[in-house]
């Protein structure tokens, strides 16, 4: 396999920020094919020079913030009518899964805006919209950045992605009478380890295979987070809810069961796929490429219309 080679040049997109990739048969102008829109914001792997020059960063360490490769793992689903959107950008450039302005203060020479949010605690743990830190709490920049590099990037970027986004999902319910998406993302093995309160009171620790977060059921139907959860369960892969990860920006902004849009966020361990220090696909890359196909079409078997 070579679809990975490009990632050591890679390429400046041209038109659009995101690529979008419909089923066979699909030519963009007559709807989409099926409910479910897949998204992919954190495998993009463009770091623009300006971001580089301003970086105290090699290339190999910046990267390790991205969901490697989640793009190639979920685009079997193709052929089971989903579409699918990936970013072109990395996410240490723009990270489309948080609000547009959480931004830190701190990072910046110049006072920002009042609308710009600085106090969540996504922005102290150093991962805004614009992150401090990659994998470790590597610090990114050797300088402070401009307000209007930061403004550049979020019009850019994040803006024509969720515009898109909410596109997609609408034209999707607006055909099926529902909408389902799901944001896939990547998580590094030492952060899927998870605690329960065994049967005696004492505390177990697990590494999980997924985390699939609805929102504490706010943003998905509990018929479909059940299924999704079944379903890898009977592959064998341990499977838990809302911890670590409950879902992000994109998962609570368009969760909405209440209009039959249901968003699910799946954080897939990388240990399963990864070579998490050389950054490859290990051998466990195809056969969980092969079991998100099989999820996907099961969830394409689904009656719809009694969700909607």
């Amino acid at each position: 396999m070579n679809a990975w080679e490009p990632l050591a040049a890679p390429v400046a997109p041209e038109d659009a920020p995101f690529e979008i990739h419909r089923p066979a048969g699909d030519d963009g102008r007559q709807g989409p094919a099926g409910p479910m829109v897949f998204a992919s914001p954190h495998s993009g792997r463009f770091y623009p020079p300006q971001m580089m020059d301003a970086s105290a960063l090699d290339a190999d360490a910046i990267r390790r913030s991205e969901d490697a490769f989640v793009d190639l793992l979920i685009d079997g689903a193709l052929g089971h009518g989903a579409t699918i959107m990936c970013a072109r950008y990395a996410r240490a450039y723009v990270d489309v899964n948080r609000e547009p302005y959480e931004l830190d203060p701190a990072m910046f020479e110049d006072e920002l805006p009042e609308f710009a949010r600085g106090r969540t605690a996504r922005v102290a743990a150093g991962l805004g919209s614009i992150a401090r830190i990659v994998a470790e709490g590597q610090e990114i920049y050797a300088r402070k950045l401009t307000f209007a590099e930061a403004r550049a990037r979020i019009e850019t970027v994040h803006r024509p992605w969720h515009e898109r986004l909410e596109r997609l999902l609408e034209e999707a319910r607006a055909a099926f009478g529902c909408a389902l998406l799901i944001d896939w993302h990547s998580m590094p093995s030492a952060a899927a380890a998870t605690e329960s309160l065994g049967v005696s009171g004492t505390r177990r620790r697990r590494t999980c295979d997924m985390v699939l977060g609805d929102r504490f059921g706010s943003a998905c139907s509990a018929h479909v987070t059940g299924l999704v959860e079944r379903e890898l369960e009977a592959m064998g892969y341990l499977v838990a809810r809302n911890a670590p990860y409950a879902g992000g920006h994109t998962t609570e902004r368009y969760g909405r069961p209440a209009r039959r849009v249901h968003a699910l966020q799946i954080e897939i361990n990388r240990s399963l796929y990864l070579d998490e220090a050389a950054m490859r696909p290990n051998h466990g890359f195809e056969r969980l490429k092969k079991d998100l196909t099989r999820l996907t079409a099961a969830l394409a078997r689904q009656d719809w219309a009694k969700l909607s």
